[in-house]
């Protein structure tokens, strides 16, 4: 049986699988962040609210991308991320993640997310190199690509204008010989809930 293109990835705390229509609703729910949005290369004064039209919009085009995932935390969508740009003689391509909710942010959900792909990428999808851009001020993205492996391995040079400046992107690069899967500690088997006593007639 042939093997779906994006199969459900999950460590047990994350989950990427295939966007479905519901997603719209829920991308129309997180709304615009201007701080989030920054990180993407978006002037945070001229980040548009969203719009229903927007969000079915962001939905369509997650589904129309061969490779391309939603995020799921706690069975909410936070975020989406793609592999894109594939070289299949050279066995590469690039990679770029988007996490949209604020409240998400800062507890490792994007590092859980670009290990799942990165596993993904080189096993069933038998690539050797993924490559990422990030902005120079996206210390969070950069920090992410670091714990997973990825290696600083240039700069392009005033890339992007952003809110009145240029910044330089930095490229980063992972190869399948380096990429260390993740180990997460066994997660403690909830306790069973002690039976209450019954009360004497």
């Amino acid at each position: 049986m042939t093997q779906p293109l994006r199969p459900d990835l999950t460590d047990g705390v994350v989950r990427l699988r295939a966007p479905k229509p519901s997603d719209a609703a829920a991308r129309f729910k997180l709304g615009n962040t201007p701080e989030i949005h920054q990180m993407f290369g978006v002037d945070p004064k001229h980040v548009p609210g969203i719009t229903k039209d927007h969000a079915q919009k962001w939905y369509e085009a997650q589904a129309v991308e061969p490779l391309a995932w939603v995020i799921e935390y706690k069975k909410r969508m936070i975020g989406a991320l793609r592999i894109h740009s594939v070289n299949t003689w050279d066995a590469r391509a690039s990679f770029a993640i988007g996490i949209l909710d604020p409240k998400a942010l800062g507890k490792g959900i994007g590092t859980r997310a670009t290990h799942l792909i990165a596993a993904h990428a080189f096993g069933a999808l038998a690539l050797h190199r993924l490559s990422v851009r990030v902005l120079d001020f996206n210390a969070r993205a950069v920090a992410c690509c670091r714990k997973v492996g990825f290696v600083e391995e240039g700069i392009e040079r005033q890339s992007s204008f952003c809110a009145g400046d240029w910044h330089d992107s930095i490229l980063m690069g992972l190869i399948k010989p380096e990429y260390s899967p993740a180990v997460y500690p066994a997660r403690k088997p909830r306790k069973a809930a002690k039976p209450r006593a019954k009360a004497l007639a």
